[in-house]
């Protein structure tokens, strides 16, 4: 291969994917070739679908490094399934053809060291059956990698929560210094290396206005002393409230803010920015990124989704 390539997984296949990946291929210069791992069969009756007209390259994956690839051509890696028309409904009859996807990808990033990977969404009820929090432990579990990390990046202002997609009433259990420390960790060598800079980090309490009406505060027991800690080592303060560490004079401050719980990060960093944020795996031994989006199954065939978010994944690791 001629450059180092970004080798994309297209995850679930009744998902609005493929509709934003060809929105993309079609209107973007991509200096890194794409490796796509999919199904051809998939791929020819979406794109008649949606109206895409796109030559496939059909890659064998045992010889990746004897091909001169470029973006001129679909660059596709053919896994099996068989569809009856292109989108159908989401359900565990695609599992197969996902587990095979992410598997050949893994060997792939591991014997080409390929450094660049992107997903697709998966539906987690149907693929990950309750024994992965999300695609981003089950990514971890497979490169035997303990301490990683779910930040939502965008240049101007980033998010990471310290629990992921756990239930509400599990999330106070979690809630200790290891954890969050982990994060802030991967957080400050993330900015470090790509950035050239340490970057300012917020931290946020658990509870409203970092009160509690009970005897035991997670605010005061345990985030308020360890920022009293990590301080000198690490641009971190806090705790703040969550209810206005997002207005505009406020989190201008800062590159990071670091929730306790996902949606108390993640519902205002897709408010303020919509589609133009990614979700980057930290703490892996490659980049793994994922455009922040699920699979979207009301908008499939509608050829109406927006793109931004994958573009915004590829041209990050394109500059990468």
């Amino acid at each position: 291969m001629n450059c180092d390539p970004i080798l994309i997984v297209s995850g679930e296949p009744n998902s609005v994917f493929l509709e934003l990946f060809f929105k993309t291929f079609n209107q973007e210069k991509i200096k890194s070739p794409i490796i796509l791992i999919s199904s051809k069969r998939l791929l020819k009756l979406q794109m008649k679908k949606l109206g895409c007209k796109k030559e496939i390259k059909l890659l064998n994956p045992t010889k990746l490094k004897q091909y001169k690839l470029d973006n001129k051509t679909i660059n596709l890696i053919d896994v099996k399934y068989n569809p009856r028309k292109a989108f159908e409904k989401i359900s565990s009859k695609s599992n197969i053809f996902i587990k095979k996807s992410f598997e050949l990808a893994f060997q792939i990033i591991k014997k080409e060291k390929i450094n660049k990977f992107i997903n697709g969404p998966i539906s987690k009820k149907n693929f990950l059956k309750s024994k992965f929090l999300g695609i981003t432990e089950y990514i971890s579990k497979k490169f035997f990698t303990e301490k990683t990390c779910m930040l939502i990046y965008n240049k101007n202002l980033s998010v990471c929560p310290v629990t992921t997609h756990l239930p509400l009433k599990l999330i106070p259990k979690e809630i200790n210094k290891k954890n969050i420390s982990e994060k802030i960790l991967l957080i400050d060598n993330f900015y470090k290396k790509k950035f050239n800079f340490k970057p300012k980090i917020a931290i946020l309490g658990l509870n409203p206005h970092c009160e509690s009406i009970l005897k035991y505060n997670e605010d005061e027991k345990i985030i308020k002393p360890l920022i009293k800690i990590l301080r000198y080592k690490y641009n971190v303060t806090g705790p703040y409230p969550a209810d206005t560490i997002f207005l505009k004079n406020n989190r201008k401050k800062f590159d990071v803010i670091i929730g306790m719980y996902h949606d108390q990060v993640l519902t205002p960093i897709k408010t303020l920015f919509e589609y133009d944020a990614i979700n980057i795996t930290l703490g892996l031994p490659f980049i793994r990124v994922s455009p922040d989006h699920g699979p979207n199954e009301s908008m499939l065939g509608k050829n109406l989704s927006n793109p931004q978010s994958l573009l915004s994944a590829i041209k990050f690791l394109d500059k990468n």
